[in-house]
C-alpha cells in the first residue's frame, strides 16, 4: 500500500503584526533594564521576517499572565486553528470528517488531558470509534516526523501539526535567547490529508519513506526551560553551524536508506528555522538559496510558526506544482535532531 496525500489545509489567527511593532515593545519592556538592549535588538533589523500572526493583540503581551493563562490561550487558540486547518485539508480532499479513520495531532506549545486530538475529533465531527494519537514535544521537527508518523496508520488519515508559541514569550527574561524567540516565533496551523492505495495515480504526492537522527549530548541546543512563569526557550548553541557540520551525513545516511541519488531530488521542501539556517541547508544540499523559494516566502509572511511551518511551504509547493520525481521534506528540532521525508510524485 502507497500513501497518499489528498488535501492540505492551513490556518493562522487573525491578529497580524509587523517586526517593526513587535521590536517596539520588546525595546519599551526591556528599556529599564541594565541588559544592552539595542544590541539585542538587532536581531529585529532584517527584511526575512515582515509580518507574523499571534493568538492576542501585541498589547496582551507586555502585560503580565500566569501560567494558567498563557495555557488557557493556548487551548482555545490550538482547538480553534486545528479545527480550521482540518476543514481546509478535508475541503481540499474532498472528503467529509466521516470518511476521516484517525487523526494525528502534533504540537509542542502547550499540553492537555484530554489531549488536542480528542477535542479535534468531536467538535470537527469524526466518527466516535476514529483512531487517535497526540505527538507532543517534537518541536519544529514534528511536522515532518508526525507526517511520517500519520503515513503510517491505516486508512484515511488526517495529520494536524498546531502551535500557539506566541503565548510562551517571557516578558520578565532577559535573556538572549527569549528576544532571538521574540523575532522568529508565531502561531499557526496545518493539516494533511492522506488515504492508502494500492497504486498511486500519476501526479499523485506519494509519502514514500522516512529518516530522523537524535545527535548525542545535544539537548542544549534547542527546547524549553520550564519557569514558574511558563515555558522560557532555550538557544544555547550555533545552529547553523551545526547544520554545516551534520546535516550532510545526515542527508548521505537517508540517500542510502532510501536506495536513491542526492542527484535524483527534485526539490527540497525545507522548514524555514530562521534565514541564516536556511543559508546554511541550501549550501549543505549544493543548491542556491533561490531553490528555498517557497521556505524563504513562507518565513517572510508567516515567521516560524514551528511544526506546521515545513507543512504551509508543502502546500506552497504543492499548489505551483511540484515536477515528477523525488522531493525531500526537512525539520530540525529538540533532541536535538534532523527529520527527513522521502515524497514522489508519481509519473
Amino acid at each position: 500500500m502507497h500513501k497518499v496525500v489528498r488535501g492540505i489545509g492551513t490556518a493562522v489567527p487573525e491578529h497580524i503584526v509587523g517586526q517593526a511593532d513587535v521590536k517596539d515593545v520588546v525595546a519599551a519592556l526591556f528599556s529599564s533594564t541594565s541588559i544592552d538592549v539595542d544590541r539585542l535588538l538587532s536581531v529585529f533589523d532584517h527584511d526575512h521576517i515582515q509580518r507574523r500572526h499571534f493568538a492576542m493583540p501585541l498589547s496582551w503581551y507586555a502585560q503580565e499572565h500566569t501560567w494558567p493563562e498563557q495555557h488557557g490561550v493556548w487551548r482555545a487558540t490550538a482547538l480553534e486553528l486545528a479545527l480550521s486547518a482540518a476543514q481546509a485539508a478535508l475541503r481540499d480532499a474532498e472528503w467529509t470528517a466521516d470518511d476521516v479513520d484517525c487523526v494525528v495531532v502534533a504540537t509542542t506549545t502547550g499540553f492537555a488531558t484530554p489531549s488536542l486530538d480528542a477535542d479535534v475529533v468531536l467538535h470537527l465531527g469524526c466518527r466516535p470509534s476514529c483512531a487517535r494519537l497526540p505527538i507532543v514535544g517534537l518541536g519544529c521537527a514534528a511536522g515532518v516526523s508526525g507526517l511520517r508518523h500519520a503515513a503510517s496508520m491505516r486508512g484515511k488519515v488526517l495529520f494536524i501539526a498546531v502551535e500557539v508559541c506566541s503565548v510562551t514569550f517571557q516578558r520578565n527574561d532577559l535573556s538572549k535567547s527569549n528576544v532571538v524567540g521574540t523575532s522568529l516565533f508565531a502561531d499557526g496551523a496545518a493539516a494533511v490529508a492522506m488515504e492508502s492505495v494500492t497504486a498511486p495515480l500519476h501526479g499523485d504526492l506519494v509519502i514514500r519513506d522516512g529518516y530522523g537522527i537524535v545527535f548525542r549530548d545535544t539537548s542544549d541546543i534547542m527546547g524549553w526551560d520550564v519557569a514558574d512563569s511558563g515555558l522560557r526557550v532555550r538557544f544555547r548553541r550555533d545552529i547553523p553551524a551545526f547544520v554545516h557540520e551534520h546535516l550532510g551525513g545526515v542527508l548521505d545516511g537517508a540517500c542510502t536508506k532510501w536506495g536513491i541519488d542526492r542527484g535524483a531530488i527534485q526539490s527540497y521542501i525545507t522548514h524555514p528555522g530562521g534565514a541564516k539556517v536556511l543559508a546554511a541547508i541550501a549550501e549543505v544540499c549544493g543548491i542556491s538559496l533561490d531553490a528555498l523559494a517557497d521556505s524563504v516566502e513562507v518565513l517572510r509572511w508567516y515567521g516560524n510558526m514551528s511544526s506546521p511551518t515545513v507543512l504551509f511551504v508543502l502546500d506552497q509547493a504543492r499548489r505551483r506544482g511540484m515536477a515528477n520525481g523525488y522531493h525531500v521534506m526537512s525539520a530540525l528540532g529538540p533532541g536535538f535532531s534532523s527529520e527527513l521525508l522521502l515524497l514522489e510524485v508519481a509519473p
